[in-house]
């Protein structure tokens, strides 16, 4: 029996999604020769913690699940404990990258890598605190089927369990290390109110992300494509590809991982950055890696928090962080895809140290592309108004700041991705039965 990690961390009140998130787990623990470890992490305030653990106690006893809540305090302890062990310099420093007093989605992710490894898991399933699942035939319509059942095969082993095949033929012989999907219902980040306001605005803000150089019709291909996930349509039947992995489609609400990927490279552990979680999708489609892309979505929708106030803020703030970390990640993705295969092994493993090198690399891009981001956004923000030009008011004492932190996240980056080898081998030597149920 293998032991798999179907994680979900969060940051805010979500007990019904703890609830629906542990019937995927009882189900694939029912269905599947696994033994399920589901993993809430908790970031969340005290009042949502203590509804958040009694929702994780009342679910349902089932062999093969183990349920594991650990707020921060414990999770701080296990990581200081495995850096300890590890014995990587900069104690302090990784433990701020790992733990930060702000939110960060790459890091939220490394704590359950970390904590699978532990656990001796040989895969991590990621859901997140705002999704739902689609019903079909009066049932959840759950992903983990799909992850379970080629996730870690060989991928010319895998193509009996798809509906499609459509993978090169030298791939054959290699793993599949990435299963996922996307999801429907609205954007994935939060600017539809802007695209109905003004949708010229929308175009302008959203087309920030292309890289440095991008022609016009690359700018309106990217916008149309960005943030839709897999639309309106509601499943209706099965429609699975094994391929290199349509990124595209694969959102983090919505995947499973490989231990032999999230093992060797962590995510990048930015904070106040949207997104930041989203980059071994493109390290292991650049790496010639296999993968199932699937179309069981989960329903997206957004807290109320996001579109007020302090939340709008903030989270308008993370979006302009991600548009500032393109200047650094589109080269990093540049060198991986010309890279290829040669970022892997004899054993089809990838090789960390290019991807540490190539993110030192791009932390030297000069800044002029940045500095045109963040006067087109402030631009943008003013012609739409009311609490967007509150916003840009609000953005322009920051941009220095701002400036250096985009560039000292990917610096930050490279030094976590040549600690985490030690890492991940002392979490492994961290026995299972000391982490908390």
């Amino acid at each position: 029996m293998r032991d798999i990690c179907l994680t979900l961390p969060t940051n805010r009140e979500c007990a019904d999604t703890i609830t629906a998130v542990g019937a995927e787990a009882a189900h694939a623990a029912r269905r599947s020769d696994v033994r399920v470890h589901l993993l809430v992490l908790d970031s969340a305030d005290p009042d949502a913690r203590t509804r958040h653990a009694a929702a994780a106690a009342a679910l349902p006893v089932v062999d093969g699940l183990v349920v594991h809540h650990l707020d921060e305090d414990t999770q701080r302890a296990f990581l200081r404990e495995v850096i300890e062990r590890s014995g990587a310099d900069g104690p302090d420093r990784l433990l701020d990258l790992m733990l930060p007093d702000a939110v960060s989605y790459g890091a939220c992710t490394n704590r359950a890598f970390l904590l699978a490894a532990a656990l001796g898991c040989a895969s991590v399933h990621r859901r997140d605190s705002d999704s739902r699942y689609q019903w079909h035939d009066g049932a959840p319509v759950f992903p983990v089927d799909h992850e379970l059942a080629t996730l870690g095969l060989k991928a010319a082993d895998a193509a009996a369990a798809v509906t499609e095949h459509t993978l090169a033929p030298e791939h054959a012989d290699k793993p599949v290390v990435l299963v996922g999907g996307s999801f429907v219902g609205e954007l994935s980040v939060d600017l539809g109110e802007i695209r109905e306001l003004d949708p010229e605005a929308y175009h302008d803000v959203v087309a920030l992300w292309a890289p440095t150089g991008a022609g016009e019709q690359e700018k309106r291909d990217l916008v149309a494509e960005s943030f839709t996930g897999g639309g309106a349509e509601p499943f209706t039947a099965d429609r699975t590809v094994l391929d290199l992995p349509d990124i595209w489609h694969i959102d983090m609400c919505n995947i499973g991982l490989d231990h032999t990927v999230y093992e060797r490279v962590p995510l990048p552990p930015a904070t106040d950055t949207i997104g930041s979680d989203y980059f071994l999708h493109h390290l292991v489609r650049d790496a010639t890696l296999p993968g199932v892309t699937h179309n069981r979505h989960i329903v997206n929708y957004y807290t109320p928090e996001r579109r007020t106030g302090p939340g709008f803020t903030a989270y308008q703030l993370r979006y302009a962080k991600f548009l500032l970390s393109m200047l650094y990640l589109h080269p990093v993705y540049a060198e991986l895809e010309a890279a290829g295969g040669t970022l892997l092994d004899e054993q089809h493993h990838l090789r960390p140290a290019a991807v540490a090198d190539a993110a030192r690399r791009s932390a030297a891009t000069d800044r002029a592309e940045n500095h045109r981001r963040l006067a087109e956004l402030d631009r943008c923000y003013r012609r739409l108004g009311g609490k967007y030009a509150e916003f840009a008011d609000h953005l322009a004492p920051l941009r220095a700041r701002l400036l250096d932190r985009a560039q000292s996240d990917i610096e930050d980056f490279a030094l976590l991705i040549d600690a985490w080898g030690p890492l991940v081998r002392a979490s492994k030597a961290t026995p299972a039965d000391r982490l908390p149920r």
